[in-house]
Formats: C-alpha cells, sequence, structure tokens
C-alpha cells in the first residue's frame, strides 16, 4: 500500500475501511499457506443462514472470533477461518415459498425442479449479500476456501457418513411418534422445539363402561385426540379401578370399543387415576401402547386437519374439531367439567405452531453409541468449554438423549440416498444413484422423497469444510480445529452432533475448545426480535459509526456465556476513542524526526516517564495476552483502553511534550523512538478488535511489517520492567491530578500559574525527577522541594497526595471560605475512608479469610488516609 505518511486530519472511517478490506483481500493475508514450521490454529465459522441480513448477534459472534484469529496469526501461528453458509432447509423452503406466493407462485403447482431453481437464486442472491457483510465487519476470514452446506463435496460427504451410518446399523427407518409441525408439514427433532406457557384447559370426559351403570373419568388437554384413543389405562395397585380392568368401554363421539388396561405408567395421584391411551399422537402413550400391542390410530392429516372417516370432523382444522367435539361432548352429557390449567407447550423454533406428536415414518439415527465417546471427551477435557458450566447442560442433553429425527418432508436439503424398486420393493442405500436394482435388476426406482436435517450436514462441518472425505492437505494440517466460538443456544443442535460426527468419522474431536458466548440484548435487557421491533442492523450501525466502534462495543464488557445489552450509546464511545486514538497518533507522526530517530535508535537514556511507560506498556503486554488465552475478552479490551486512553494518550504524550518542543537532540530522539515503539504495540494490542483504524495509522508508521495484520504481536520484554519508575510516576500523577482537582474547585484557571512548594516524604526522589513533569502539568510557575513543613509560608492551600503535601499560596486568588468548604469535603470523604478500612480490619471474617496481602493492603491503606486526614485538619486549623 502506497505510504504518504499523510494521516488524514479527521478520523473518518467511510474513507479507508473498505479501502483496506480490498488491500487486505489482494495481498491475501487472510489465506494460510500450510507451512509444516507453524503450528496451525483453526476456527470454522457458524455458518450463518440464507435467510436473510446478519444480525447483532452474529456481529458479535464474527468479531470474537476475528479477536481470536487475528491474534493467533499476529502470533505466528498458521491460521484459518474458513467462512460459508448453512442451506437452513425449513427456514430457506418457508422464506421462498412466501416469496414465490406473493408473485402468485404455488410450490406445489411449480413442482419440485422449477422449485429448487428460484431456491438456488435465493441463495446466491443471500451468500453474497453475507460475504459482504461479513467483510464489512472487518472479518478476516479465508474466503478463498469458503463452503456452503450444498457444496458438492459437502453433499458428497453427507451421503458417505449415512451410507456409512445406515450399513453399521446406526440409521433406521422406524413408524414412530415424531414431532410434526403442521405448519411446515414435516417431522422436527426435540432439539428443535422450544416450550412455552401456554393458557389452556382441561376437559373432564366420562367414558361409560359397557355392559355396566358405570363411567370412568378422563382429563385431557386435546381432547381432539380422543377420536385416537385405543385403550384407557389405570394403575394396576389403585384399588377403585381393579375391578375395570380388562372391561371394554365405549369411546364417545366414535362409538369404538375399547378396553381398560392396567399399566404402571399411570400416576394415581394425578388427575382422576384414569387415563386416554392415544398410541399415535402421544409419546408416553405410545409406549404403552407397544407394551400392550395397542392399535395404533392416527387421527390427523400432515397440515393438522382431522383424517377421513370421522363424519363431520373429518377435514376441520384441529383446534375448530376441538371446539365442535367439545360441543357435541356437552350436548351428549359426556363432558363433566372444564377446569383452566397452564402448561408448558412445544413450538416450532421456525415458525412457531404448536408441535403435534404424531405417529409417522421417519428416518432415525441411534444415538446411545454415538453419545457415550462424545460424553467421555468433555469428561476427561479433552474438549474444554468456557465458561466450564455449559458442561452441565451437555450432559443432561447427552445423557438422556433420544434417537434422532433426520429426515424432513421438504424439498430444499440434502435428499436421502435411499432408493425404492417399485418392481421388488428392494431397498438400496448407496452414496451414487444406482442405475438399477441390485436384486432383480429392474430400472424402475424411486428415490426417497424426504431431505435431511439440516443440522445432519452441519454436524460434518469442521471436516466436510476441509474436504474430507478425501484426504486433502487442508484436513490433513488444519484439523482438528482449534476453537469454535458459538452461542450456549444452539449446544444441543450443533456442538453435541459435531462432537459426536467429529469421534465417529475422523477418530477425533473436532475441536479443542468451546468458547460459548451469549445472547445480545436491547437496551432494556429484553431479546431482539421482530414483534418488539428493537432489533438493530450492524450495517446501520457501521455506516453511522464505522466497523471498529461496533466491534469495540460488542467486545468490551463481555465475559463468556454471559448476554450482553447494546446501547447505541456505547458505539458512541468506541468511536470516541478511536478519535482520540486517531488524534494522538497524528500529533506523534506530526513531530517525527526520521533523521534523529535513527541516529538515536539504540539509545537508552530514558527519564523517568519513559521508563514509566515502557515498564506499563510490559506489563499490559502481558496481562492482555494473559487474559486473550483464558478468553477473557472484554477484561483484555479494558486493559488496552485504559493504557491507550489514559496513560498514553493523557499523560505520556503530555508530560513528554516540554522535550518534544525543547532543544535537547538526544532527548527529543529519545522520545520519539518510545512514542512511535508504544504507539505500535498500543496499536497492535487494539487491532484484533478494531482492525481498520489500527491499519490505517499502522501504514503511516515507521513499522517493520507492510501490514499491521501479518507484525508480530508484541511480547513481554523483562528488561523493560520498572516498579521504581511506576511507582515514581504514580506519585507525580496523583499529585498532579489532586492539585489540578483544587484548582478546578477554587475555579482557578490553568494559565494562572502559583509558586508551588512540596514537602514529600516517601515520595521525594520521585518529586526530584519529575519536578518538571508537575511544574508542566500542574500549573506551577516554580516548583520548591521543601525539607520539612515548617518551612511552608503562611496563607497557603494545602492539597495531600500519595507521599507528598503539596503547598499552593493561592488564598490571594480564591476565596477563603470555598476553600473550607473544600476542604470540610475532602475530611468527611476521608473520614468514611478511614471507617471503611477499620470496618474491615475489625471483621475477624475478613482477617481470617483474606489473603494475608490483601489485609497488609487494607491496613496501609487506613495508615495513609489517617496521615492525610491529619494534614487536612492542620490546612482547615490554618485557614481559619
Amino acid at each position: 500500500m502506497e505510504d504518504n505518511r499523510d494521516l488524514a486530519k479527521t478520523y473518518d472511517p467511510k474513507e479507508f475501511e473498505e479501502r483496506l478490506y480490498k488491500w487486505w483481500e489482494e495481498e491475501g493475508f487472510f489465506t494460510p499457506e500450510i507451512d509444516k514450521n507453524k503450528e496451525p490454529y483453526t476456527i470454522i465459522m457458524p455458518p450463518p443462514n440464507i435467510t436473510g441480513q446478519l444480525h447483532l448477534g452474529h456481529a458479535l459472534d464474527n468479531t470474537l472470533q476475528d479477536i481470536l484469529i487475528r491474534t493467533k496469526r499476529m502470533q505466528g501461528y498458521s491460521t484459518l477461518w474458513l467462512p460459508g453458509e448453512d442451506h437452513a432447509s425449513i427456514a430457506t423452503e418457508v422464506r421462498v415459498e412466501k416469496s414465490l406466493l406473493a408473485k402468485g407462485l404455488k410450490k406445489k403447482e411449480m413442482g419440485r425442479e422449477a422449485f429448487l431453481e428460484k431456491v438456488w437464486e435465493w441463495t446466491d442472491e443471500y451468500r453474497e449479500r453475507i460475504r459482504t457483510q461479513l467483510k464489512k465487519m472487518g472479518c478476516s476470514a479465508d474466503f478463498t476456501r469458503e463452503a456452503f452446506t450444498m457444496d458438492e463435496n459437502l453433499n458428497k460427504a453427507v451421503r458417505e457418513v449415512f451410507v456409512k451410518l445406515y450399513n453399521e446399523g446406526l440409521i433406521y427407518q422406524g413408524n414412530r411418534i415424531t414431532n410434526w409441525c403442521t405448519k411446515c408439514m414435516t417431522a422436527i427433532s426435540d432439539a428443535e422445539i422450544e416450550y412455552e406457557e401456554q393458557a389452556g384447559h382441561f376437559w373432564h370426559i366420562n367414558y361409560p363402561v359397557i355392559g355396566s351403570e358405570e363411567v370412568v373419568e378422563i382429563a385431557t388437554t386435546r381432547p381432539e385426540t380422543l377420536l385416537g384413543d385405543t385403550a384407557v389405562a389405570v394403575n394396576p395397585k389403585d384399588e377403585r379401578y381393579t375391578h375395570l380392568i380388562g372391561k371394554k368401554i365405549k369411546l364417545p363421539l366414535v362409538g369404538r370399543e375399547i378396553e381398560i388396561i392396567a399399566d404402571d405408567y399411570v400416576d394415581m395421584e394425578f388427575g382422576t387415576g384414569c387415563v386416554k391411551i392415544t398410541p399415535a399422537h402421544d409419546p408416553n402413550d405410545y409406549q404403552v401402547g407397544k407394551r400392550h400391542n395397542l392399535e395404533e390410530v392416527v387421527v390427523l392429516e400432515e397440515n393438522g386437519t382431522i383424517s377421513k372417516g370421522y363424519g363431520k370432523y373429518s377435514g376441520l382444522d384441529r383446534y375448530e374439531a376441538r371446539k365442535l367435539m367439545v360441543k357435541d361432548l356437552e350436548e351428549q352429557g359426556y363432558l363433566v367439567k372444564i377446569k383452566d390449567h397452564s402448561h408448558n407447550v412445544g413450538t416450532h423454533d421456525r415458525c412457531g405452531c404448536t408441535v403435534e406428536p404424531m405417529l409417522s415414518k421417519q428416518w432415525y439415527v441411534k444415538m446411545e453409541t454415538l453419545a457415550k465417546p462424545a460424553i467421555e471427551v468433555v469428561k476427561e477435557k479433552e474438549i474444554k468449554f468456557i465458561p466450564e458450566r455449559f458442561e452441565k447442560i451437555y450432559f443432561n442433553w447427552m445423557e438422556n438423549i433420544q434417537d434422532w429425527c433426520i429426515s424432513r418432508q421438504l424439498w430444499w436439503g440434502h435428499r436421502i440416498p435411499v432408493w425404492y424398486c417399485k418392481d421388488c420393493g428392494e431397498i438400496i442405500v448407496q452414496t451414487e444413484a444406482p442405475t438399477h436394482c441390485s436384486r432383480c435388476k429392474s430400472e424402475n426406482l424411486k428415490q426417497d422423497s424426504d431431505v435431511l436435517d439440516t443440522w445432519f450436514s452441519s454436524a460434518l462441518w469442521p471436516f466436510s469444510t476441509l474436504g474430507w472425505p478425501n484426504s486433502t492437505e487442508d484436513l490433513k494440517y488444519f484439523y482438528p480445529t482449534s476453537t469454535l466460538v458459538t452461542g450456549g443456544d444452539i449446544i444441543f443442535f450443533w456442538v453435541a452432533r459435531m462432537i459426536f460426527s467429529g469421534l465417529y468419522n475422523m477418530k477425533e474431536v473436532p475441536f479443542n475448545t468451546v468458547f460459548f458466548h451469549g445472547m445480545v440484548r436491547d437496551d432494556q435487557g429484553r431479546k431482539m426480535s421482530k414483534s418488539l421491533d428493537n432489533g438493530v442492523d450492524p450495517l446501520e450501525v457501521i455506516e453511522n459509526f464505522g466497523a471498529d466502534a461496533l466491534r469495540f462495543s460488542l467486545a468490551t464488557g463481555n465475559a463468556p456465556g454471559s448476554d450482553i445489552r447494546f446501547y447505541e450509546s456505547r458505539v458512541e464511545a468506541a468511536r470516541n476513542f478511536a478519535n482520540k486514538i486517531w488524534n494522538a497518533s497524528r500529533f506523534v507522526m506530526m513531530n517525527f524526526d526520521e533523521a534523529l530517530m535513527d541516529k538515536y535508535t539504540q539509545c537508552k537514556n530514558y527519564s523517568t516517564a519513559d521508563k514509566w511507560i515502557l515498564s506499563r506498556l510490559n506489563t499490559v503486554v502481558k496481562e492482555v495476552t494473559d487474559n486473550l488465552d483464558k478468553f477473557e475478552i472484554g477484561i483484555a479490551l479494558q486493559k488496552v483502553y485504559d493504557f491507550m486512553w489514559t496513560e498514553f494518550c493523557d499523560w505520556y504524550i503530555e508530560l513528554v511534550k516540554p522535550v518534544l518542543y525543547g532543544d535537547n537532540e538526544e532527548a527529543k530522539g529519545v522520545v520519539l523512538n518510545v512514542l512511535n515503539k508504544v504507539l505500535i504495540s498500543g496499536l497492535k494490542l487494539l487491532h484484533p478488535v478494531m482492525p481498520f483504524i489500527t491499519e490505517e495509522i499502522y501504514t503511516h508508521l515507521k513499522a517493520d511489517t507492510k501490514s499491521i495484520t501479518i507484525a508480530q504481536w508484541p511480547v513481554y520484554e523483562e528488561e523493560l520492567k520498572d516498579v521504581k519508575a511506576e511507582e515514581y510516576m504514580n506519585f507525580i500523577i496523583d499529585a498532579i491530578k489532586n492539585t489540578r482537582n483544587a484548582r478546578s474547585e477554587m475555579n482557578v484557571p490553568p494559565s494562572r500559574k502559583a509558586k508551588t512548594f512540596i514537602y514529600a516524604t516517601e515520595a521525594r526522589e520521585a518529586f526530584e525527577q519529575g519536578k518538571t513533569y508537575f511544574e508542566k502539568l500542574a500549573s506551577a510557575s516554580e516548583v520548591v522541594l521543601l525539607n520539612s513543613k515548617e518551612q511552608a509560608p503562611e496563607n497557603i492551600v494545602t492539597v495531600v497526595s500519595m507521599g507528598a503535601e503539596i503547598y499552593m499560596p493561592l488564598l490571594e486568588l480564591v476565596d477563603a471560605e470555598k476553600e473550607l468548604e473544600r476542604l470540610n469535603k475532602e475530611k468527611e470523604k476521608l473520614e468514611k475512608e478511614i471507617a471503611r478500612v477499620e470496618g474491615k480490619l475489625n471483621n475477624e471474617k475478613f482477617t481470617a479469610k483474606a489473603p494475608k496481602e490483601v489485609v497488609e493492603e487494607e491496613r496501609a491503606k487506613g495508615e495513609k488516609y489517617k496521615e492525610m486526614y491529619k494534614s487536612v485538619l492542620e490546612s482547615i486549623e490554618n485557614l481559619k
């Protein structure tokens, strides 16, 4: 990139963000080489669905991934962040169908092939949109390796796994109770159900016992399923009903005779103790039915209407049929009562429709065999969960896992690789379409019309994207991947399935760490949704504030596994931070003198301020690196922010201005080199979260590499650690701050300078070295160090700071009454601090349990506050 040394006067991210990303791609910075001398670090991007715009959740997810990737790239790893998109079977099919309906086109009338052509058009459009959004956000992903779950190789991987599982007896076709969505008209898995509290009812209905005057009373929340009852069950130990076991009942409204059976499943204490059994429409009833060889009667069609053969109820929607049946039950004297009842109802997470348990023929994966090793690798910490508390959720799900229903009655997706011979009924399961029947040689074959659950293909994502089932160089080098960054809400859908799929197909874990983040909520803590109209478009935020500001606002304050709230004010604050860095960088660059810098590049004749800032930088480098290694991203970024804003911009630059404007050539050369080193290192620490601004500034600096993306991450240098310089500067900075505060409270402008006297005890040497800093930044016309308090002049204002008392003859400039008011406020503040410390030290629990150094630190604070309090009292007396 052209290096013209002139950084624009004002910070305008629109001027350089797009330009820089294009340059990064042209240079191939994000496309890693397979280098045996480098350790690989791989993140496979959780693929966003091709159903629309990326939202703030994606922005957070991708920002966190990019922070990890950019850091590791700078640390010398061969980093691959592989992007891609998910075809999202149900969600995409519903969206495309809806968009076609708006144009007057109906899916079924179009036919499968024509409909799929439209879905592919949609796919191309939305994949490009997602790609553009990711680049706008600055995601340093390798788009040369971009994947899509419907790519040919990924489809090959899906077929390979299906056939392998089938041949090993782990995939089977069964007529079982499954979760059915009547809106999407497909089966769904347990993981795709969301439970919500709904107000409902218990309908109490009498079933007459044939051949007697007795009735049994049942209670149901779904009276329409009465049509499919094939028994009534009681507990064999329930003395109320033992005489009825084996007798027949006449089913109301239907007239069918069904038997009273005994089963331990029935809870004698709940309801009436009699339970209607509908094997085709309830998972528990299904199990009871299997034990008693009951008939399985399906009474609902795929669209949720009542099946044929039920008279006036047939063809009605399930809820319309319910209303009519309850009315008829009441009129015919079967309805006993209706009781209000709130209960958890399963809804489809994609469309919100209430899920109907229904008997249907579906394809399943046997989970017990696959789940066991997947549980072990997390228990043995081969895969580490951050935060660890997510292990409990994972184990609870995996240890109670049900067989996975993988077939979906849809057109968009990976079609199940199963063919049926229409002549002899043979079932052929293989990766490629057969030309003829393996048994009768007939060519009259038909492929299964269903597609596989979306999560079947995304379960293979960590290795299918790297070329599996082919033995590619990428697969050998980058697998297993390093870190998975994802939300805790898809731990069942995706994380668990990738783990058992990786172990089954690759004989290795798919990743070694799972870093869970929380959800982005609105500023009131609510989930963002269309119904609340509180969603935020990340592209709009980028348009207004820049990508760096959005990224920084999402990542700071972020703790693993915890939700965050989105405040526009935080984005604005992040933009202000970027502006501060920009202006400070411009100031530094305007003072650069390359000849002078080259001349004194080896000179280590550092001032106290130089030693302090280099030591502080060194500490921050170490702490930030440690925090990032522990995925404490929010903590790490706060430390970089505090260092760059306060210590570097507010203090160091101000402290060295007299040197920059002075005549000491050597001191100036040293300071310029320190400024360059600290600024470059600070930009490097900031780069993973704010890639654009750091790159734009970096390319104008005297740096070692042409791009910050491939620059070396700062490392801790033992020789730069300087505890004494840090201590001395802490004394001086505290004194300057307290002096400024006192002058501000007394309304003395900085331009009115005063001769200042300092009596320093433990800080004397610090003030001897840093007199000029104090003089410059505390508006002192002259600084005089005293050997005793008695040397202080009369009619002074006293300022107490760490290790020193500062005396200013300001009374001629200020109102004595206001100064007295200020001192009394200081007195009250110190009294509270002394009381707080003494309260802690007098608390036996604190002194017994707290670490010894913490207790000693509190004790030292107490002594310091008492000294300061004594000085304030003396000042009050002097003033009086």
